[in-house]
């Protein structure tokens, strides 16, 4: 538990006033905002400008025989990515211990030290020099990846922490185009190229410190943590801290798959557009400017698709549309002819490779919709006390899956494998890898299934909603309608619902599983099953204890006329259970409307789910949330009253 002071320290930085806000792009004209996200955007270009020059030097320009063009993205792409997995630990330790204002301007004015070491070495065509500024730019970005993601739900509220994730993975991949743009044809110019790479690699370092000033401060969230210098043991305490918390650890996971697979893509780019496409740079460019608008797309639509909470259904989706188009990209680049060389006009005026771009835009749009749910979810569901040793440990793990895909890549290469067949193999490793995460953590599938059925099935409108707990225990008492009112509620809820469900529900093919999935609470009658009847009330009074959402259907089971049946007493025993253990559990009056009647609900004289069209596609539904009521004014016909209300005219419609 949070003791009160750390409580006011992670909330002192938002106000009620920021509750509310048009859309994440007002967040652009919030200074609470603002400055750290064009602090972020500056350094993520500046990375992004020097790796992508350096590695089209090498590639195209250079000849080293130690670093072969094939390899020299994997090369520059590890030893970037090596201090994550050395100095991580570290680095979350001291976000979490000083403020994190000053940790940002410290790591900016690193980043002005390096840029003016990568300057002399891209004047010299220092291959060696470069490759030790590439670790020590990984090592900025080491520096800067908890205070990343440990600020925005410092500043940010549960309804805008979707947002704005959106908006710095959209900034972070826009800033990628850009730098990467800028690297490619900065040091394509005759002559004067690497000089200029060097001039505004040094400038945009400037720029970013300068910015860096404008953020307000940000407290320390732990000031008393004593610091273990120790790498090797600070990094086991990190990943066993993020342990503790399972669905985060496996979100950590998730998102640190999302790398790997990010990674074989973004390193193979160069060598893609020359082997493969038979283009040059600019091609090459291109293909990076066709991933950024992708993430950024994505990554924008977060928030649209979530209706601004931290919707975790949208993971299964990006997981399905970046295996379906990484697979359709081999399709499409496999067969395409050897030519020459092609520029950028050549290349556009051919047929083939407009598939090719499709599908790395729609790959990475995808990748978008299931990266910034995960972050969201770390930020909200971590204690922020640690929070920042949290994310310290996502990318030491980030670190590992990268460093391991630039192994398995390189392996694959010399295999004999083409970057094609790499491609196709990372779509399908995919696949599998999502399948099996999304079976450790059912509660993503769970998500899914209620976005599919609230977006695609129904159109699902939400009224009161700010009336669920966003944290503690409470009880959500709602008519029962159909046999997917279970599913629509977890749509309404950004937090997991635990469900006191009768146990026949179970039976029903696919939604049974779905439900024990859900771990939900079967309940018999006492009279058919004693024991089941008292386990079930046990069960839910743990659910209570442990401070989570248990939902409740007080009718005992599915309307048969549409009319709004008498509240059963079980609810009162629930209370009374939870009383007995110190606990006062606020009970919300939910309403369900214009169900009765559709494909999942019993219709007069008739069976559910009989007519799969009964009412069309996409009926609008409904759900009408109520002010919660106190423990004690809770009474089985006062909760009715309660409901009816909600509902209108007292019929579930």
């Amino acid at each position: 538990m949070l003791n009160a002071e750390t409580q006011a320290i992670a909330v002192s930085t938002v106000s009620p006033a920021h509750a509310q806000h048009p859309n994440q792009f007002a967040l652009l004209k919030q200074r609470r905002f603002a400055p750290f996200f064009w602090t972020q955007f500056a350094g993520a270009a500046n990375d992004n400008l020097f790796k992508f020059a350096f590695t089209v030097m090498v590639t195209y320009q250079l000849s080293v025989d130690w670093l072969p063009p094939a390899m020299a993205g994997l090369v520059i792409g590890a030893l970037f990515i090596l201090p994550f997995l050395l100095f991580s630990a570290t680095s979350g330790q001291l976000t979490d211990k000083f403020n994190k204002t000053a940790m940002i301007r410290l790591v900016k004015n690193l980043e002005i030290v390096i840029m003016g070491l990568a300057a002399w070495g891209f004047m010299a065509d220092n291959v060696l020099v470069l490759l030790g500024c590439t670790f020590l730019m990984g090592l900025h970005s080491t520096l800067f990846g908890p205070v990343k993601f440990a600020y925005l739900p410092q500043v940010l509220g549960e309804r805008e922490l979707t947002g704005g994730n959106g908006m710095v993975e959209m900034g972070t991949f826009v800033a990628i185009l850009l730098g990467n743009i800028a690297g490619g044809l900065l040091v394509a110019i005759p002559e004067v190229g690497h000089r200029d790479v060097a001039l505004t690699c040094v400038l945009l370092a400037l720029l970013g410190r300068g910015v860096a000033q404008l953020i307000p401060s940000a407290p320390a969230t732990d000031p008393g943590l004593v610091i273990n210098w120790n790498p090797v043991s600070e990094t086991w305490r990190n990943l066993k801290l993020a342990h503790g918390n399972l669905v985060v650890f496996r979100s950590l996971l998730g998102i640190s798959w999302m790398w790997f697979f990010g990674a074989v893509f973004l390193s193979q780019f160069p060598s893609f557009a020359k082997e493969v496409l038979h283009g040059n740079e600019q091609v090459a460019s291109l293909l990076l400017v066709v991933f950024s608008i992708g993430i950024g797309t994505g990554s924008l639509l977060c928030e649209v698709f979530s209706r601004r909470h931290v919707e975790i259904g949208l993971v299964p989706l990006g997981a399905i549309g970046m295996s379906v188009f990484a697979v359709d990209l081999y399709f499409a680049s496999r067969s395409l002819p050897p030519v020459e060389v092609m520029g950028l006009g050549a290349f556009l005026a051919q047929s083939a490779h407009w598939r090719v771009m499709a599908d790395l835009l729609l790959l990475s749009l995808f990748a978008g919709l299931y990266s910034v749910p995960m972050y969201a979810l770390i930020q909200l569901r971590s204690q922020p006390t640690h929070r920042a040793r949290i994310i310290a440990a996502n990318n030491i793990l980030n670190a590992l899956f990268m460093i391991g895909s630039s192994v398995i890549a390189g392996a694959l290469i010399k295999s004999g494998f083409s970057i094609a067949q790499i491609f196709l193999f990372t779509g399908l490793a995919n696949a599998v890898v999502a399948f099996y995460i999304f079976m450790l953590v059912p509660e993503y599938l769970l998500r899914f299934a209620a976005w599919v059925l609230s977006r695609l099935v129904y159109r699902f409108k939400v009224q009161g909603d700010e009336h669920i707990p966003s944290q503690g225990a409470a009880i959500l008492a709602c008519n029962h309608v159909s046999f997917v009112d279970a599913v629509l509620l977890m749509a309404a809820s950004p937090r997991p619902i635990y469900f006191l469900m009768d146990h026949r529900i179970f039976q029903v093919p696919l939604l049974g599983w779905l439900f024990r999935l859900a771990k939900a609470i079967p309940i018999a009658p006492r009279a058919e099953d004693p024991v089941a009847y008292e386990a079930a009330f046990e069960a839910a009074a743990k659910v209570l204890q442990e401070g989570d959402l248990l939902a409740i259907f007080p009718e005992g089971g599915i309307t048969k006329d549409g009319t709004l049946q008498e509240f059963k007493g079980g609810i009162m025993k629930i209370l009374e259970r939870t009383a007995e253990q110190g606990l006062s559990v606020p009970v919300v009056p939910m309403a369900l409307t214009n169900l009765w009647g559709s494909y999942f609900s019993r219709v007069e004289k008739g069976a559910a789910m009989v007519h799969p069209f009964r009412r069309g596609v996409l009926n609008r539904v409904g759900l009408n949330v109520g002010a919660a009521m106190a423990a004690g004014e809770v009474q089985p016909g006062v909760l009715r009253a309660r409901v009816a209300g909600l509902l209108g005219e007292g019929v579930a419609r």
